[in-house]
């Protein structure tokens, strides 16, 4: 799903992202509600990047990467945590593109978020590559989301992956290791 959001570009360089894990829900300027098997997820668009919201019946989770006012914690290169009965890894990488490329490589992720059941994608008022797009899946016990927050001003591209799924115990990880697994 494509839409255009009506606010100002409010996060205006890569560096003004931070990353929460666990923050409430947060005004949305566009959702998209997912059913990924056992997994409910909402995909959200803020005025100031992306939040996700996870419910399984292990529990809930959110995560947050936006300009967050008087947050402390910078957007990592990379997470691996527990939270509760989940294993959840995020990682985070800045493309620095030349102006061709950003507007090529911005044009193929619109599309390829824009027609896909599992995507959403809002570009900011402006310019037609200022935009955060994000698509999730369901892999193997796991749901995973992919997203993009694009700064064209510097040629700046945040690509974002993050997977959270059910911690294995070690007995069902040995039970895993003796059946050829």
């Amino acid at each position: 799903m494509l839409t255009t959001l009506k606010t100002s570009y409010t996060d205006t360089r890569a560096a003004d992202l931070a990353w929460a894990l666990g923050r409430e829900p947060l005004p949305a300027l566009a959702t998209l509600d997912l059913e990924l098997g056992s997994s409910t997820l909402q995909l959200r668009l803020l005025g100031a990047s992306h939040q996700v919201l996870l419910e399984q019946e292990q529990g809930c989770c959110s995560e947050t990467v936006a300009c967050i006012p008087g947050s402390s914690t910078p957007l990592p290169l990379g997470v691996a945590k527990r939270v509760g009965d989940w294993e959840y890894e995020f990682a985070a990488r800045v493309e620095v593109l030349s102006p061709g490329a950003f507007a090529a490589r911005a044009q193929e992720l619109l599309a390829l978020v824009s027609d896909h059941p599992n995507g959403l994608a809002g570009v900011f008022p402006g310019s037609p590559h200022a935009f955060t797009a994000m698509l999730a899946q369901r892999h193997e016990g796991h749901v995973h989301w992919r997203t993009w927050h694009a700064y064209p001003q510097d040629g700046q591209l945040v690509a974002t992956r993050t997977r959270v799924g059910a911690r294995v115990s070690l007995g069902r990880l040995g039970q895993l290791s003796r059946s050829g697994v």
